[in-house]
């Protein structure tokens, strides 16, 4: 059988990748720090995926296995120099850590001169997670590793899109998730050839991603904020209320549109893509926490993210702007105590202006119009 090893044993390794790698015929190992899950995935080998909407459908996922990044080091290296296929599902922040562990892997197929391919994927909500994953490994290389590893292994870039909420089961390996799921995957970026059943190879990956991210992760956020502002707990309560849905409704149409006008998508195609999407997020079954979507408040108004991208794309090109505007203005104010970038964020607003936050955490110059138009709705 087919190894795979997967870096993260949460709700999306479980739900999402791994539950796709075992119906392709890999078994699948999990890398992970949290002793329960591990220690549960060890003893019983398998566990279940609900997919939750009007009706509800159980999955039993087996070929299962997990191992103690932290406390197993040598069963860990011994898995991954095993592995047909590495994936994670860490967070971007956490990439260069995986980079690290992953050294030992390359060094001793190098070593060894293992003849045979390695594709290494980062299914990360970031545009070119296996390109970070990949330049952070490189500079810990030896130059016969770099070598080897330009020959036989490939770092194929990756859009992973699955909502899967906060929850708290009885089963700590009982994951409950939406139905809908699209994986994409750089087709240019293999080396080799493998396959998982359900995934799209493209060789236009980009187009992908920043549908992806401009249409599910920023209406998502665009939610999440608005609704914080309001003092709703969860998404779905906040789409009841029209002043909500609106502004969603709104961004979607702006990111759409610059999303048309760069990579050609069909103008029909993608309204009904955004149609789905603001769906899935009225989806009663699905509880997903308020402020769960909005953490990561830095990272989400950093130069090339879901708001300052298409902000800065749609301006550059004559586009709409008023919507996008607005929601950066709501995520100016997403203040809460509990989380870390959230206080960062306002300790930087009341120690240094609005305008120099926006400079340090956007990337937009002092004089920009855009930080003028955000300024003036915030």
């Amino acid at each position: 059988m087919k190894q795979a090893v997967h870096f993260g044993a949460g709700n999306i390794g479980r739900g999402f990748i791994g539950l796709l790698l075992t119906q392709s015929e890999y078994r699948v190992t999990f890398l992970d720090v949290n002793d329960t899950v591990i220690s549960a995935l060890k003893q019983r080998n398998e566990y279940t995926v609900e997919l939750v909407g009007e009706t509800t459908e159980s999955i039993q996922v087996v070929n299962v296995t997990g191992i103690n990044s932290r406390n197993e080091p040598e069963l860990t290296q011994a898995a991954l120099n095993q592995a047909n296929l590495i994936t994670t599902a860490v967070g971007p922040s956490i990439l260069p850590m995986i980079a690290k562990t992953l050294v030992s892997t390359i060094e001793h197929r190098a070593s060894n001169q293992v003849q045979s391919y390695l594709n290494i994927i980062a299914c990360e909500n970031t545009i070119g997670g296996s390109y970070q994953l990949e330049t952070h490994l490189r500079t810990l290389l030896s130059d016969e590793a770099i070598k080897y590893l330009e020959q036989w292994v490939g770092f194929p870039n990756a859009a992973v899109d699955r909502i899967v909420p906060n929850q708290v089961n009885e089963d700590p390996l009982l994951v409950k998730v939406e139905p809908f799921y699209e994986w994409v995957i750089d087709a240019k970026g293999i080396k080799g050839s493998f396959n998982i059943e359900g995934v799209h190879f493209t060789d236009r990956l980009e187009a992908f991603i920043e549908r992806k991210l401009f249409t599910v992760n920023t209406g998502h956020a665009t939610v999440a904020y608005a609704a914080y502002r309001k003092g709703y707990h969860t998404i779905f309560e906040s789409l009841k209320d029209e002043e909500v849905e609106r502004l969603l409704t709104g961004v979607l149409s702006e990111t759409s549109a610059y999303l048309v006008n760069q990579y050609g998508f069909d103008e029909e195609a993608q309204k009904k893509y955004m149609s789905k999407t603001i769906q899935r997020f009225k989806n009663p079954y699905v509880v997903d926490e308020v402020v769960r979507v909005a953490r990561g408040v830095l990272r989400k108004l950093s130069g090339n993210d879901r708001f300052m991208k298409p902000l800065k794309e749609c301006n550059r090109v004559g586009l709409p702007v008023d919507y996008l505007v607005t929601s950066i203005a709501n995520a100016l104010h997403y203040d809460a105590s509990d989380d870390a970038e959230a206080v960062k964020l306002q300790e930087l607003i009341k120690s240094r202006g609005l305008t120099e936050t926006l400079v340090e955490i956007t990337g937009l110059s002092a004089n920009s119009e855009l930080i003028a138009l955000i300024a003036k709705q915030y």
